[in-house]
């Protein structure tokens, strides 16, 4: 059996930032998890001693503190720098952009659209930035009902699909007087999601390597299911069945923007180890 690596496919640049900026740090806690990978978590805080909080309200002797690559809320940076600490942010400059962007179009009086998860981290830091009205969907359903203003800005979790993107921009296009579109959709997401798509078609079996919590990851899982039904999404190589590649020829490996190096070439060892023909 053939193993073949997507195109393009783990760490994203902001990522590797937040990666090294907490190795350098050491001895610090994240505002949440600083990435959506358990495993590369679980090394930052056996190797540099970086550990894990929920919000700021769980701060008490830590001496510095780092902002996850999801960003925090508005309310929660202010409150950050209010306590006597050392302040280090990693959020990714591609979840920065989407903040600046809501806080200067709803000061300028455009109510705001934001097309990704309520519950998600990156979603609910960029809301925060809204000052007027802000609706989060997931789909143009989502829209029907509601009354806009004559202005709407149109942003996106930096972890979605672009075509889902476009269907929220057309929709609104029609309903809405002016809409101003930012597409915040990271490149390297982007990337990542078209090298999975061409690898998924060709391939008898497809693995996705990353963190169940991951958003991007879920994504390439879901389109890899798409072209190829016996697709599987795991975090670690004990996950890994070798029943699955009985009698497949082309195993197609890919991994979320939070997936380190090490984890997947892990699973490709495992894999390899099968022996099978």
């Amino acid at each position: 059996m053939k193993i073949e690596l997507a195109e393009n496919y783990g760490f994203c640049f902001g990522v590797k930032r937040a990666i090294k900026k907490a190795e350098q740090i050491k001895n610090a806690a994240t505002i949440g998890p600083l990435i959506h990978n358990n495993e590369e978590i679980m090394r930052l805080k056996k190797k540099f001693n970086v550990k894990t909080l929920n919000d700021v309200k769980e701060l008490s002797d830590e001496k510095r503190a780092i902002i996850r690559t999801h960003g925090i809320t508005k309310q929660d940076l202010e409150n950050l720098k209010q306590k006597e600490i050392e302040i280090f942010d990693a959020t990714c400059p591609f979840v920065t952009k989407p903040q600046q962007i809501c806080e200067k179009m709803s000061k300028d009086g455009y109510e705001v659209v934001i097309f990704g998860d309520e519950n998600h981290p990156e979603v609910k830091g960029v809301k925060s930035y809204v000052s007027t009205k802000a609706y989060v969907v997931l789909d143009k359903k989502e829209l029907e009902n509601i009354n806009f203003s004559n202005k709407i800005a149109v942003v996106s979790q930096t972890t979605k699909k672009v075509k889902d993107f476009m269907e929220i921009v057309n929709f609104l296009i029609l309903k809405v007087r002016e809409v101003r579109v930012f597409n915040t959709i990271c490149d390297a997401t982007f990337k990542n999601q078209e090298a999975i798509a061409k690898l998924s078609q060709k391939s008898d079996i497809v693995i996705i390597v990353g963190g169940k919590n991951s958003s991007n990851t879920k994504q390439l899982f879901l389109i890899a299911k798409n072209y190829c039904s016996e697709s599987y999404l795991i975090e670690t190589k004990n996950e890994l069945d070798r029943s699955w590649f009985q009698n497949k020829k082309l195993c197609g490996i890919s991994a979320g923007a939070s997936t380190p190096d090490w984890i997947i070439q892990e699973v490709v060892n495992e894999i390899r180890s099968f022996n099978i023909e």
